[in-house]
């Protein structure tokens, strides 16, 4: 900053990166104000049918991206969020990002991603899997397994197991499938850690995707005899994601002239340490005190709570010492489909005349609980937690020839609901307090949604004082880093704002849904422990069909190819 500029004039920079689009927040430092933001899509959005580079169909369950478009929100989105504020360049003392977790991607030693080496431009491995990209839960369920018949210590701090969302289970599946770009992956990290790379020219590794995803614990990795046990070739994997862990709200150097031209900021501003979307919104909803759990949802819904002690939660994503702030035990759950399967019901299965949000939310407000005669699995992406199976699909029960789309509509909201309240259950069962529930993310905009949640949990909601949840902790924990708060704890109590108590429960309906609630877990462990593994069964048929159609589709792609030759 210069030399004229107050205290008070100082800004910070937010950029939260989401599945679709990322977007920058210029936040006032003093006090937690936004001035100006702005957002800027993917230009290749998610690759989930076909790579982009050639259109050669990609298996099911695939989710790519192409890095470049993570460079794109620097150049595009930062410098118009500026602009919009109405403050200069050299107010900005920071930067800080957040990253959707589980989305990583292979690179050289120097950070170059292996898709934009000329001749790996066509290969899908050489890509970023995104967090939805589920393509390797046979590599998953192997991982567990293995870690369960050899005792290993760390498997517990995981629920019991190990996510195909995670950094192990996509790089085994990349090590199985296309060896050579394994062998190329110099380094194999998340987009969170890649992405501060590009912006202060040198590669830093957060504690909280490393104790999230990445099965650091303890200060260790898992051993090298476990993982040639799973693989020989995989004995090596911990040397391309280790190197120095820094804390969250860290400095991890200073922007680069690169960088600088990218965003418009000034050169040398700190840059602070990479975070996840959900453990940063904690400090913007003001969520560092233990006990106050956070629910941030959007496209999936991800749930972050700090605690005093160390627990192993079945059926969670990890508890991690220091995971969402320092000195406390940061728990992680959550549900892979939320808003998603809102969307996909709008979009592709209402009829015509009620593909809309707003007309089944009004019609769907109208009915008393219970009136539908439905309940519904929120798999429709899979199961996060407690199940820890992206294998597992959507379910719909008690459908008739009355049933109408708000029905079936409110039954999806209720199903999502349910899945909260599962999670909630169980870190109550392992002596993990949940006082409080604080909302954040695009959902809350939802008055029914919210108010089901209040009453399918028996407890008060409060709401995020920020319709930018992640963009606003990236800029509280940029705040830190450039020294303007001695920690995370006091930038939040500054910058972070909530509405506690928004939305309350209604005794009555609290009880008409602990009817439903137990019947939606009678489903659950139907389909989801064992009992019944048809939605399993299913999954296989339709991936060795779509297998099969995709080689056909390939071939007939090939064929002009080589009638030319």
């Amino acid at each position: 900053m210069t030399a004229s500029a107050g205290t008070d004039d100082q800004v910070v920079v937010g950029v939260d990166y989401g599945t679709l689009s990322g977007r920058a927040l210029v936040v006032r430092v003093r006090d937690g104000v936004e001035l100006g933001t702005a957002v800027h899509p993917y230009r290749h959005g998610v690759m989930d049918s076909e790579l982009a580079a050639d259109g050669q169909p990609l298996p099911a369950d695939w989710a790519l991206q192409d890095p470049d478009d993570y460079r794109d929100v620097l150049r595009h989105a930062v410098p118009a969020a500026l602009a919009a504020s109405g403050v200069t360049p050299q107010q900005v003392i920071g930067i800080g990002i957040d990253f959707t977790a589980c989305t990583v991607l292979p690179t050289l030693a120097d950070g170059t991603p292996l898709c934009e080496l000329p001749d790996l431009r066509t290969r899908p491995h050489a890509y970023v899997k995104l967090w939805k990209h589920h393509a390797a839960q046979p590599q998953a369920d192997r991982i567990n397994a293995l870690a369960h018949q050899r005792g290993e210590p760390w498997i517990g701090r995981y629920g019991g197991k190990i996510s195909a969302e995670w950094q192990y289970a996509k790089a085994l599946q990349l090590l199985e499938e296309d060896p050579e770009i394994y062998a190329r992956a110099e380094r194999w990290i998340e987009a969170a850690d890649w992405i501060v790379w590009q912006l202060c020219g040198a590669e830093t590794r957060n504690v909280c995707t490393a104790g999230y995803k990445g099965i650091h614990q303890d200060g260790r990795y898992p051993s090298r005899d476990y993982l040639a046990a799973l693989n020989p070739g995989f004995a090596g994997f911990v040397q391309k994601i280790d190197g120095p862990l820094a804390a969250l709200g860290a400095r991890a150097g200073a922007l680069t002239g690169q960088a600088a031209a990218w965003t418009g900021l000034p050169e040398g501003i700190a840059v602070a340490v990479g975070n996840v979307d959900a453990h940063v919104t904690a400090a913007a909803a003001q969520a560092i005190e233990p006990g106050r759990l956070v629910a941030i949802m959007g496209t999936s819904t991800c749930h972050v709570v700090n605690g005093t002690e160390l627990a192993e939660v079945a059926g969670m994503c990890g508890v991690v010492d220091g995971g969402i702030s320092a000195g406390l035990w940061g728990y992680e759950a959550g549900q892979s489909g939320v808003g998603d399967i809102f969307g996909w019901y709008v979009e592709h299965a209402a009829p015509d005349g009620f593909a809309s949000h707003e007309l089944l939310t009004e019609q769907a407000a109208a009915q008393p609980v219970g009136a539908h005669g439905l309940v519904a699995l929120d798999w429709w992406n899979g199961n996060r937690s407690l199940l820890v199976n992206h294998d597992l699909s959507g379910v719909i029960v008690g459908l008739t020839l009355a049933t109408r789309p708000a029905d079936i509509y409110r039954a999806l909201l209720e199903s999502t609901a349910y899945g909260t309240r599962m999670i909630i259950e169980a870190f109550a069962d392992a002596r993990v307090p949940v006082k409080e529930l604080i909302v954040a993310g695009g959902l809350t905009g939802n008055p029914l949604l919210m108010q089901i949640y209040a009453d399918v949990t028996n407890r008060p909601l409060g709401i995020i004082g920020s319709a930018q949840g992640p963009a606003l902790g990236s800029a509280i924990h940029a705040a830190v880093a450039a020294g303007a708060y001695p920690d995370v704890s006091a930038a939040s109590a500054a910058m972070g704002r909530v509405e506690r108590n928004a939305y309350l429960p209604d005794p009555g309906r609290a009880r008409a849904y602990d009817a439903l609630y137990a019947e939606y877990r009678r489903l659950h462990d139907h389909f989801g422990r064992g009992a019944e593994d048809m939605l399993l069964r299913l999954r296989a048929i339709r991936n060795a069909a779509r297998s099969a159609a995709n080689h056909a589709r390939a071939d007939e792609v090939a064929l002009p190819l080589e009638v030319m030759a």
